[in-house]
């Protein structure tokens, strides 16, 4: 899995006037919790943030907070419901001895037969949570629908990866592809002749 590197500037038990004015600067409050570290609170430059959220990628996050690197995956993200604008990050501690509970992108290869015969593909889910040793993270899950006929459905439970877990429900459905009106027409004509 890729990493991102990310500077931060400890911080102490604030106010709301204490937070409001971090975020007047362009600083982003965030906390490190989880795996035996110290819950710490720190601020990062909102610019800095940017490239981190706003990708359907995951990251294993870099954070350098005082001189010291600590490994750690985004875990909450809070933003302002008007403005959009990233008010609170959630860290969570992460090492490579324990296994990691992450969402990771889906990326669809190939094309459908069941949409050649004029079916309509829908993706239902973006990303999968599943869970692996640090080492064994992917970048990204990739399904091949090449077999993909009129109304069958590719579920988690169908997704197999050597040492990793899918946490996802194991019926959820990623992708599918329904019949239209013009496919099942033609369907019945074929089945007529």
């Amino acid at each position: 899995m890729q990493h991102f590197s990310l500077k931060g500037q400890t911080r102490e038990v604030g106010n709301k006037a204490v937070i409001k004015a971090f975020r007047k600067q362009g600083l982003v409050p965030c906390n490190l919790y989880g795996n035996g570290v110290e819950n710490t609170l720190f601020t990062v430059r909102a610019k800095d943030l940017q490239s981190l959220i706003n990708t359907p990628a995951a990251y294993i996050v870099d954070l350098e907070l005082d001189g010291k690197v600590q490994t750690a995956v985004l875990h909450e993200l809070q933003f302002h419901p008007v403005s959009d604008i990233c008010l609170h990050v959630d860290f969570f501690a992460v090492n490579e001895t324990k296994p990691i509970a992450i969402n990771v992108p889906i990326a669809i290869q190939g094309h459908a037969v069941g949409v050649q015969k004029g079916g309509k593909f829908s993706q239902n889910l973006r990303s999968l949570r599943i869970s692996a040793l640090m080492k064994d993270l992917p970048d990204n899950i990739t399904i091949d629908i090449t077999k993909l006929d009129l109304e069958k459905r590719i579920v988690a439970g169908d997704v197999k990866m050597e040492k990793v877990s899918v946490l996802t429900d194991k019926d959820a459905v990623i992708c599918l592809v329904r019949a239209t009106r013009s496919s099942a027409a033609a369907a019945a004509a074929e089945s007529a002749q």
